[in-house]
């Protein structure tokens, strides 16, 4: 494997659970899947639909997001939200999330 591709890999991991946090807050106001993945993107969170709506499948399960079907539109479409424990997850992810930049920025600079 390239030291391209090792690099690659390692920033999956690291954005993986950056998508959790960023849909949670995105979808404190009500968002429906496609316009979530260009508000994402906007945002640099670049993530396929293969990821997002499993993620958000898994979300509403916990009880991280709700939903509802909007047919009022050609074209129904699901809109998801987050609920109060999504809420509270992004906020104790954010304050992880500073906690976690703060011990990186504390390690010993490059030579």
């Amino acid at each position: 494997m390239s030291e391209s591709e090792v690099l690659e890999t390692h920033l999956q991991e690291l954005r993986r659970g950056t998508v959790v946090l960023a849909c949670l807050r995105l979808l404190e106001q009500p968002g429906y899947g496609y316009g979530l993945l260009e508000q994402l993107a906007e945002r640099g969170f670049a993530t396929d639909t293969n990821t997002l709506y499993p993620l958000l499948r898994r979300l509403e399960k916990q009880g991280y997001l709700t939903s509802e079907w909007n047919t009022d539109e050609a074209r129904p479409r699901k809109f998801y939200r987050a609920s109060a424990a999504g809420s509270r997850l992004a906020a104790a992810l954010i304050e992880e999330f500073h906690a976690i930049a703060a011990a990186i920025d504390a390690l010993p600079e490059e030579n």
